[in-house]
Order: structure tokens, then sequence, then C-alpha cells
């Protein structure tokens, strides 16, 4: 195997490797990427047996065709280093060592042979959808943050997609919850029918979320029974499903929260970050004290000390103290596209609603703390 390709294309290929290949592994193989050189193209593959990414170089110029498979952190490292817009020769000197060489500079990796490489079968028998990519970056960047980290209940590991309907259209819905806070996004698809719910796991979610900010083409989804297809452009990302049951989420979606705050969201965020400076782990809980008018908020610390700020609000109802984890509010509100964030309130341990005015498909819950 021999070819030679511009560092930059291979590079762009291999940042998103980084992101799926583990650093460490029992199997070796999966430390490693995939390079095969047919048929005039370079494709290039990586797996850490759940995850599976393809990508598909055309602009390479192969002199003799093979393939073989690398450590996929070693290599990135080698062209990261190595001047922009080089030419890049790679030569398979034998079953285990791979020559690189790029102006002055000369490498030889280590290989193990791409026979050992694992298999996959990629049979999805739904049709591929098209979705806009930027407005499901933006569902996906939406739920995340409620993504759970508890693998006690791992079906609360990723983002859950599914169709929903609201006024005669067809949604779809991605939520996510770690049951302290709850995010929901959606987007209109027309002609969306045969589309079976599944759960996204989080490593594939932060994954694809990376390609979409950075490939611009267009984004097909694909399903089967146990796995998810985005194809970007060139680029395939497989991803295994989570073999689980997503709670009824409706159930803890406020219905009746009568008392709306109006507050402008930088503003807020602003004093959230202030007041929680006193925090040595920035994981204390903020009170607001909530009257008509304003709202005090105010963070006490028994290391550090304590803040206090005040911020000027729509509210208008009875006057309410409410205490909230300050990561998760600052999580909510710097997805909040509106200028305004809008919470809808009951009482000091009931959920809050937080709606953006700007997006009225998407929508937060958040549970109370006692301070």
């Amino acid at each position: 195997m021999q070819f030679i390709i511009k560092r930059d294309i291979l590079l762009k290929s291999l940042n998103f490797v980084q992101g799926v290949v583990e650093k460490k592994n029992t199997l070796p193989i999966l430390s490693n990427v995939l390079l095969s050189a047919k048929n005039g193209k370079l494709e290039v593959v990586a797996t850490d047996l759940d995850i599976i990414f393809f990508d598909e170089i055309n602009d390479v110029k192969i002199i003799a065709e093979g393939d073989t498979t690398t450590s996929a952190n070693v290599l990135y490292d080698i062209l990261r280093k190595i001047p922009a817009n080089s030419d890049v020769d790679f030569k398979l000197k034998s079953e285990n060592k791979l020559s690189i060489k790029s102006d002055n500079s000369d490498f030889n990796l280590l290989c193990l042979p791409s026979n050992t490489y694992p298999t996959f079968e990629d049979n999805f028998g739904t049709e591929k959808i098209e979705v806009k990519k930027n407005k499901f970056l933006s569902l996906l960047n939406k739920t995340k943050i409620s993504i759970s980290n508890d693998d006690t209940r791992h079906y609360l590991n990723g983002v859950f997609l599914h169709i929903t309907q609201s006024n005669d259209k067809t949604l779809l819905t991605g939520v996510a919850t770690d049951s302290h806070r709850l995010s929901s996004s959606s987007l209109e698809i027309p002609n969306l029918k045969n589309f079976s719910s599944i759960i996204i796991p989080r490593k594939a979610v932060f994954q694809i979320c990376a390609m979409m900010a950075e490939i611009d083409a267009p984004l097909f989804i694909q399903t089967s029974d146990s796995k998810i297809k985005f194809k970007l452009g060139k680029i395939e990302l497989i991803s295994k499903v989570i073999d689980g049951k997503f709670p009824d989420y409706q159930k803890v979606v406020p219905k009746d929260n009568n008392k709306t705050l109006v507050v402008q969201a930088k503003d807020f965020i602003n004093s959230v970050e202030k007041v929680t400076s006193v925090s040595l782990d920035r994981k204390e809980g903020v009170k607001l004290e909530i009257t008509k008018g304003k709202v005090k908020l105010s963070v006490n610390s028994t290391n550090s000390g304590d803040g206090n700020d005040i911020l000027n609000a729509v509210y208008k109802d009875d006057d309410l103290t409410i205490g909230f984890n300050s990561k998760y509010l600052l999580d909510i509100a710097s997805e909040v596209e509106d200028q305004n964030l809008v919470l809808n309130l009951k009482d000091p341990t009931s959920p809050v609603l937080i709606q953006d005015k700007s997006d009225i498909n998407s929508y937060y819950v958040i549970m109370p703390m006692k301070i």
C-alpha cells in the first residue's frame, strides 16, 4: 500500500476519529484507525464497537492499493505537527510497519493487520430521511445538557428521539432527563411516518454534534432496530442505540404553574455567575427571592462566604423563595434563544417550567433544591 495525501485533508478526518476511539483499550486493535487505499479513494474507519466512523476521501493519489491499521492517536499527533498543506507519503513497508514521510520528516509506525479489524453489517431497512442540519444540531445541543450520568439507569444516558404531533404538525422530538432537570426540543419534518423511537447514547450525541458543527453538507438519518446512521457528505457515523424504555416524561412537565417570572437571559446568567463566585466548587445552590418587580439571587457557602445580587424582573404574583442547582440554571439559560427567560412557577418544591419564546418547540423543566 502506498498513497500521497494533503496533510490537512487527512487531519480533518482524524480529528473526528479522536472522538470515537478509546485511548485505553483491552483490545489494542480498537485504538487503531483503519486506512484502506483502493479504487482511487482512501477509506478511514474507526470504532469502539458501539460507534463506527467511516470517511471516504477522493482527493488522494494512490500508488499501490492496500490497507492497514495504526494508532489513531499517534498518527493524529504526527499530522498536527507537520506543516499545513504539506504532502504526506504513506507506504506500508511490511505487515507491521508503516512509513510516513513529509518534507524533512520521516516516521515509522507500528501496525496491526487489517484482517483483525472488526467488520460490521450495515443493514438499514428504513428510508433515509433528510433533516435540516442546523436545526437538528440545535435540538441536540438543547437536550444533551440534561443527559444523565447515572449508569444504573442506562436508559437515561442519551437523547430519546421520537415522533410527536402538535397542531396537525409532525415533529421529530428529542428529550433528555437526569431526573433533576429535563430538556425537550422538536423540529418539524413533513411526511415523517416510519420513524421508530430510539435512545441515542451520550457519546454518539456529542460526536455527531461535533461533526455537524464542522461539516457543511446535508444531513441524512437512517434507523434500524438496534442502530442509527448519520450521513454527512462522504462521512457516516453509525451508533448502537440504548436498549431500554424511556420513561413517560410528559408526567413531570408542569401543567398548572401559574406564577410567571420574566428576566433578561444575559443579565440572569451574569447574576448567577456573579453570586456563585463565592463558591469554591461552583456547585452551591442559588436562592431566588422573588418579589414584585425584582428577584434577589444569593449564594451562601459555609467555606468561603456569601454573595448577593438583585435583578429587575417582571413578576406580579405572591412573593416566592426557591432554590436551584446553579449549574443547571446556567446550562438551561445558555441554550435559550430569546432575550428573555420565562420561568413558570408554582411553589418552592414543585418543578419549574422554563420556556423559550423564540423557540416554541423547546422547553425545560428543573426541580428546585432545598437551601
